[in-house]
C-alpha cells in the first residue's frame, strides 16, 4: 500500500513521466518559457529534419535497440504498457554484456 502511494507521489512531481510518444518529451532542458520547442521544431523543419517520432520510429525500424533500464523503472514506479513500442526492457548487467564489444553505444 505505501509503495503504491509513493510512486503516486512520485509521478505528481515528475513531468512528462510517461512515454506514450515523444509529443509529450522535452526536445531539451531549455525550454526558455515554451520557445524553445518552437524554435526546435521550426529549425528542423526548415533544415528538412523529420520530427521526433518519425525518428525514433525509423531508427528502431532500422535495428537500432531502445532499451529501458528495468530496475530504474521499479524504482520510478513506471510499467513496460507505458512505453512506445520497440522499447526493449533490461538490467544494467544485460546492458554490458550486449554492448561488450560494440564500436558504440549510449547509455542515458
Amino acid at each position: 500500500m505505501k509503495k503504491e502511494i509513493n510512486y503516486k507521489i512520485y509521478k505528481v512531481f515528475i513531468k512528462n513521466y510517461r512515454v506514450y510518444t515523444s509529443g509529450k518529451l522535452p526536445l531539451s532542458q531549455m525550454n526558455m518559457g515554451g520557445m524553445g520547442p518552437k524554435m526546435i521544431n521550426q529549425i528542423m523543419k526548415k533544415h528538412n529534419v523529420d520530427d521526433l517520432d518519425t525518428l525514433i520510429k525509423n531508427a528502431i525500424d532500422m535495428g537500432v535497440k531502445v532499451v529501458a533500464c528495468s530496475m530504474s523503472m521499479d524504482l520510478m514506479g513506471i510499467k513496460a504498457e507505458e512505453f512506445i513500442d520497440g522499447v526493449d526492457l533490461g538490467r544494467v548487467a544485460s546492458y554490458l554484456g550486449a554492448t561488450e564489444d560494440a564500436g558504440l553505444n549510449l547509455f542515458v
